[in-house]
């Protein structure tokens, strides 16, 4: 009998990344990366110099075809394997990234009289426009004793479904008229694939309110925030919700032409790229915490049953694996934290040491950073600059940079930036295991942790657990080749369950980041005065980074 192989398609921030996975070994035979053409649009529509709100943050779905019918031919190209030998494709997405779509699932900004209207176009996760309207649910909400607003940390992101959904309403009515619903990506990627929308229960329990046993807030609930929202999901969502894992359809024949694939193999309802990679870091059991570590990050645990803690994204029964309640936290800004950095704030001269030596800018100031001792540069800094996700739940923090001086040098900022983030992971850790959600070891996987190895040593330092690292940088893609093989089940020569694919398809590498006892000493006295910090601008003692913000705002509707 012939090998069987899967693909993942990791749909991200930037770019889509996909995957063909060997279904008995988990080995990636064959990668390929497609970058969005017109990738984060948070300035101005393709085509247009109209400047877009501020907080916008965009796609144009059409990326996320052309992803499809570059990099899976390429994967063929590349691996030499036979289409009669892949048994099935999945897909993971950020979320929520949503669109409104006309009755044939066409996006509204496909269509000529809908391209100039941004409110036509993909709303990505890190879109905030829409906070009035999350401020304004969770006060509702809390006024009156929403049961189910506990179960994702007291408030609902302006990241979400239904403050986006309401944003739209708000501001283009005409827009919120014209969708026959809206959908997540991650659906409509997959209505695409197969024909069949076949909306996924991981988005809809954490971006969409939605739970197993009690279905969406009420209608009452949606007529409190607006008259015109009464009847929402079932005017313009879907009260069908499919398991994970489970085979949605089959690929269509107008796909398979565009992929070269065969028509009719397994695909399986859509998955969110952070949650699909936990099986794909070998997690399948509570205990162990997965950081996904990239543009953000996103930490998830599983446990055995529903408990309430500060700030959480949410907790989700089967939301990550079937059997288990899965909670996930994040962080608004990692990598993007880091880039920005390097964008902007460093010197020419470094950039010429870097390329002298054949180095990358990040690769130079890692080295130099890591020549210091913790507390060394006399820096703290506070992680926001695109808002906290947890525990704050804030999108309108901002970043803050403490104890600079005339001998501050770049890779002083550099490693300040670095242990802001794994301060504010510390928070996340404390704030589920106060709530009894255990954690005992952290598994990062993601683009960073194969990047930046003082990173990795200072979260471990910084948290006081040891750190293991996932054995593929793709671990979404490969989430998604695994809940393939499960789609396409035993009979076709995949598996029957998450667990039976995990065993066989994901690995560890052999890299342990232990705690280093004396720098974890230091880093306890600095993340104390963090916290200090983080409470006192985070939990309104000052909302000074809110009045700036404001500020800002109001000049720039001057313009």
């Amino acid at each position: 009998m012939s090998k069987k192989y899967t693909i993942g398609v990791d749909f991200g921030t930037e770019s889509g990344r996909a995957v063909l996975v060997d279904v008995a070994t988990g080995e990636e035979v064959a990668t390929a990366v497609h970058p969005y053409g017109d990738g984060v649009i948070d300035e101005h529509l393709p085509g247009s110099d109209k400047p877009l709100p501020p907080d916008f943050a965009l796609q144009n779905p059409r990326d996320y075809i052309a992803v499809l019918r570059v990099t899976i031919p390429a994967l063929l190209r590349e691996s030499g394997v036979s289409p009669e030998d892949i048994i099935g494709i999945g897909t993971d997405f950020t979320a929520c990234t949503m669109l409104p779509v006309d009755q044939a699932g066409t996006p509204l900004c496909m269509k000529p009289e809908w391209r100039d209207n941004p409110y036509a176009w993909v709303k990505i996760w890190k879109h905030h426009a829409a906070q009035p309207e999350a401020n304004r649910l969770n006060e509702i909400a809390r006024q009156r004793g929403e049961e189910w607003l506990d179960l994702y940390g007291g408030k609902i992101s302006s990241e979400w479904m239904f403050p986006k959904i309401w944003e739209t309403l708000n501001r283009a009515p005409e827009v919120y008229e014209a969708a026959d619903r809206f959908i997540e990506a991650a659906d409509w990627i997959v209505l695409q694939l197969t024909g069949e929308e076949k909306r996924n229960s991981c988005t809809a329990g954490y971006k969409a309110i939605w739970n197993k046993r009690k279905g969406y807030p009420s209608d009452d609930f949606f007529a409190a925030l607006d008259y015109r929202l009464r009847h929402v999901v079932d005017e313009k969502l879907s009260r069908d919700i499919y398991p994970l894992g489970q085979r949605a359809g089959g690929l269509t024949p107008q796909m398979a032409a565009l992929t070269g694939l065969k028509p009719g193999i397994a695909v399986p309802v859509g998955n969110v790229d952070a949650h699909v990679a936990v099986p794909a870091s070998t997690v399948v059991e509570p205990g162990r915490m997965v950081i996904i570590m990239g543009t953000s990050n996103c930490h998830m645990v599983l446990g055995e049953g529903e408990r309430i803690v500060e700030g959480m994204c949410g907790v989700v029964e089967d939301g990550i694996i079937p059997g288990f309640f899965g909670f996930e936290a994040g962080q608004s800004c990692v990598g993007d934290h880091f880039a920005w950095f390097v964008e902007h704030c460093v010197p020419p001269l470094y950039y010429e040491e870097a390329a002298s030596r054949g180095l990358n800018i990040h690769q130079l100031l890692e080295e130099k950073a890591a020549r210091q001792k913790p507390g060394q540069h006399g820096l703290l800094a506070l992680d926001w600059w695109n808002g906290n996700r947890s525990v704050l739940v804030d999108v309108d923090l901002t970043g803050m940079l403490l104890g600079a001086t005339l001998l501050t040098r770049p890779e002083d900022i550099y490693r300040a930036l670095i242990e802001a983030t794994a301060y504010g992971t510390r928070v996340i850790v404390e704030a589920f295991e106060s709530s009894g959600v255990a954690v005992d070891e952290i598994v990062a996987c993601g683009g960073l942790p194969g990047r930046n190895k003082l990173l990795m040593q200072i979260y471990a330092d910084v948290t006081g657990k040891s750190i293991k690292v996932a054995g593929t940088n793709q671990s979404g893609a490969l989430g998604s080749a695994m809940f393939a093989a499960v789609a396409a089940g035993k009979e076709a020569g995949g598996y029957d369950t998450i667990f039976e694919a995990a065993r066989r398809m994901a690995r560890l590498q052999d890299t342990v980041y232990r705690p280093n006892p004396a720098h974890k000493a230091v880093y306890d006295q600095i993340f104390a005065e963090y916290v200090k910090l983080h409470d006192y601008f985070g939990r309104g003692s000052n909302g000074v980074m809110k009045r700036l913000k404001a500020l800002r705002q109001q000049a720039l509707a001057r313009l």
